[in-house]
């Protein structure tokens, strides 16, 4: 049996854009235990906390953080579960309940969240990006409060 040729480029266009379709959704995954690089990071005009450290699981669309912040004489944890395909998720920090979504951007994760915090309203955008190697986690965070906006850069070693 002979293929035509016009049946082969076809044929071959198939597979070809099966082949990329399979890699462009082949996303990072964040899943792993993960420590602050203090010197890599930039938290003004908030005080850098002294340690942080934060526990992820990300299994296919589903990603909970677990955080643990030490500063100021104190201890704060946070657990926080969202999904990857842009739905609205609700978490509890403090007692105080907010809403966020989590879509990807190419191989970027954005997380955008709302809450009010002491009256005021607080918007967050993180967006997570993986090294190459799968070692440092470096998270954008652009705030805005009614107060102005500013940006924070966490880095994360990956122990």
């Amino acid at each position: 049996m002979q293929i035509k040729p016009h049946a082969l480029r076809l044929l071959l266009l198939t597979l070809l854009s099966g082949a990329l379709s399979h890699l462009q959704c082949a996303h990072p995954n964040f899943s792993g235990e993960w420590k602050l690089n203090p010197t890599q990071s930039n938290f003004a005009p908030l005080p850098q906390p002294e340690k942080l450290e934060r526990k992820i699981i990300h299994q296919g669309i589903h990603l909970k953080i677990k955080t643990t912040q030490y500063g100021q004489d104190r201890e704060i944890v946070t657990d926080l579960s969202y999904t990857t395909d842009g739905a609205t998720c609700k978490n509890v920090i403090r007692g105080d309940e907010f809403t966020g979504t989590a879509r990807w951007q190419g191989d970027t994760l954005v997380i955008d969240s709302k809450r009010e915090v002491q009256g005021m309203n607080l918007e967050q955008k993180e967006s997570w990006n993986l090294s190459s190697d799968g070692q440092i986690l470096t998270i954008g965070n652009h705030v805005t409060t009614p107060q102005g906006s500013f940006d924070i850069t966490i880095v994360l070693d990956k122990q």
